[in-house]
Formats: C-alpha cells, sequence, structure tokens
C-alpha cells in the first residue's frame, strides 16, 4: 500500500505542470524580460496550491485507516 500510495504521489508532483498567475502577477511579470522570475512565481504558485490538497488527501487517509482498523478489529472479536 505504501508502494501505491508513493507511487502516485510522485506521478501527480512529478508530471503535472500548472501555469497559473493572478491576473495582476501576470500583467507584472510579463511586462519584464526576465523569464527566470517568471518560472519562479510560476513554480511558488504551484507550491503553495498543493499544500492543501496534499493536507486534505493526508488526513482522509487516516480517518480512512483508523475507520478501517477499527470495524476490523469489532468483527475479530465478534468471532471469537
Amino acid at each position: 500500500m505504501k508502494r501505491i500510495l508513493s507511487i502516485s504521489v510522485f506521478l501527480i508532483l512529478g508530471t503535472c505542470q500548472s501555469f497559473a498567475q493572478c491576473a495582476m502577477c501576470r500583467a507584472v511579470l510579463e511586462s519584464g524580460d526576465d523569464q527566470a522570475a517568471v518560472e519562479g512565481i510560476n513554480d511558488g504558485i504551484v507550491f503553495l496550491m498543493s499544500i492543501p490538497y496534499i493536507l486534505v488527501a493526508i488526513i482522509g487517509y487516516i480517518i480512512y485507516w483508523k475507520f478501517f482498523r477499527s470495524s476490523n478489529s469489532k468483527n475479530t472479536s465478534e468471532l471469537l
């Protein structure tokens, strides 16, 4: 299970490339010639955007795991 989870996280974060910017940032950065700054801003936006989704996924997985584990142990104790 850990292997599948780590592979899926790598695929999502490794291959996802986004060029999202707010309108103000885009206007300011398009006026200049410094492409390194534009790429840096894009990377920062993508990083900040992905953190909440990762945290929600981790919390959801923990809740699911605890729920599944507790229902599994109840079924085992009823059989004995």
